[in-house]
């Protein structure tokens, strides 16, 4: 730590309201005693508010084609129902870390997961698109704050590297996790409706949990928090996810172009005021440094190759190959269970293989696994996806692991949530951009078959892009130090 920090942190520390010796020493940045932080009950509250956000992701996937027809959705806006989500997500990940860190942690958190609950209660309510497509909107929104500030509490709690490794391992386990279980509580349930009443009675439980069980904690800077950063800064996102899922319809249409020039016009404006600000929500300096660059490609190349083609997939198989929901659900388990499975023992590879190379070798397996499942819908064949599957998930619990810590590493330690944010960020903004590439592959192809192996394809492409990028980066090293 430079003295400049030991500063600022002196002058948070004398600001603070006195009599609280905890929240001082809170400020000041030092671990609170294990009694205190309760590390494993802070790493089980936030890795199952974090598998219940998941979950509430995903369940849409193996239920699209009832849920549109309950709401009477065309095809060309079946797309925002995916995209809802991510669309909340990508826009308040970054806004949300940086209001986590300045605010407090679990404030952020317990009002993230209470709101998931309420917006997941509306959305099995909804009796239209619109208003359906609304609510996945705030579900992402207030998963974003759940998200940011689960790893912000979880760098908090665990003093040690060693620590930190083992528990964002776990986070990261029970993201592979949420994506495995939703989809198969979504089909197991008479209704997808009722199956969103389960997950947002969840959320309320552990937002009382969370109130109950948690320490609070903050970041030592001072200063007044970038209102007019953030809110620019969700601006570039809507506009820019918005024309990415009108995009499929065609890139050239009138509101695409203008959506994208407003996107485009909005982070001039967002990296004018960030330079400006005393406190700016990210430092822009850290885009020159090798592991948030290497965090923040590859959240969005996770979105683009992973999170796109799965997104969309499951619905293709029961269009392609008659799966029912549960049987959909069931083989898209092997995919995502196996993610878990990996994620949580990945751990282990630490002392072997960094995690940026760790990362490397996730975006190799997934597009070894996509391209392995070529054909298998053209020849009507869910078996010949198994193996391609089986090693895709592996590729994926790689990558699970990696990111939360690269995340909270490439970063300074009082900063842990906004880089939480701000990877995700570019990770659901990926996603959002994968459906929407995905849905229009399989769309603009002459036949099913032909769509299916086209998207493959890409997403296997789009992973070794982002395998060799990865590769080529160098580490300067590590920000968690500072």
């Amino acid at each position: 730590m430079n003295g400049t920090d030991a500063g600022t942190k002196g002058k948070a520390a004398d600001s603070f309201p006195a009599g609280n010796a905890l929240d001082v020493e809170r400020v000041r940045g030092r671990p609170l005693p294990d009694a205190l932080q309760r590390p494993g009950l802070t790493l089980a509250v936030t890795s199952a508010a974090t598998a219940v956000a998941l979950m509430t992701y995903t369940a849409p996937m193996v239920t699209l084609s009832q849920t549109a027809s309950d709401l009477g959705t065309p095809l060309s806006a079946q797309a925002w129902l995916l995209n809802g989500a991510p669309l909340g997500l990508a826009a308040l990940l970054l806004v949300g870390g940086s209001l986590a860190d300045d605010f407090g942690r679990r404030r952020i958190f317990v009002s993230g997961t209470f709101a998931l609950g309420l917006a997941t209660a509306l959305g099995a309510l909804a009796p239209s698109t619109v208003l359906f497509t609304l609510a996945r909107i705030a579900q992402g929104a207030a998963s974003a704050a759940l998200l940011a500030s689960s790893l912000g509490l979880i760098v908090h709690a665990y003093a040690t590297l060693q620590g930190r490794i083992r528990a964002t391992g776990v986070w990261g386990a029970f993201v592979s996790g949420g994506i495995a279980v939703g989809p198969l509580l979504a089909a197991s349930m008479p209704s997808w409706r009722l199956a969103y009443v389960v997950l947002g009675v969840a959320a309320l439980i552990l937002a009382g949990c969370g109130l109950w069980g948690l320490s609070e904690s903050r970041s030592p800077r001072v200063g007044r928090t970038d209102v007019v950063g953030a809110l620019t800064f969700a601006a570039v996102l809507v506009a820019l996810v918005a024309a990415l899922t009108l995009g499929r319809d065609g890139w050239v249409r009138t509101p695409v172009v203008l959506l994208l020039a407003a996107a485009f016009l909005l982070a001039a404006v967002f990296a004018l005021v960030e330079r400006r600000v005393a406190t700016p929500m990210i430092d822009l300096a850290l885009l020159r440094r090798p592991l948030f660059l290497a965090s923040s490609v590859g959240g969005l190349f996770t979105g683009l190759a992973v999170i796109g083609l799965f997104s969309f997939l499951p619905t293709l198989l029961q269009q392609a190959l008659g799966l029912s929901a549960v049987s959909t659900a069931w083989l898209f388990l092997l995919w995502s269970g196996m993610s878990f499975v990996v994620a949580l023992l990945a751990r282990h590879l630490g002392s072997r293989l960094s995690h940026r190379h760790q990362m490397v070798v996730g975006f190799v397996l997934h597009a070894a696994g996509t391209l392995a499942m070529l054909g298998a819908v053209g020849a009507g064949s869910w078996t010949r996806l198994l193996p391609g599957l089986l090693v895709a998930g592996v590729g994926s619990g790689l990558l699970n692991a990696a990111l939360p810590l690269l995340a909270v590493d490439s970063v300074p330690v009082a900063r842990a949530a906004m880089g939480s944010g701000a990877q995700q960020s570019f990770r659901y903004l990926g996603s959002c951009a994968g459906v929407a590439l995905t849905i229009a592959l399989t769309a603009s192809a002459h036949d099913m078959a032909g769509g299916a192996n086209e998207a493959m394809v890409v997403s296997a492409g789009l992973a070794l892009v982002a395998a060799l990028g990865m590769g080529l980066l160098r580490e300067r090293g590590r920000m968690a130090s500072n």
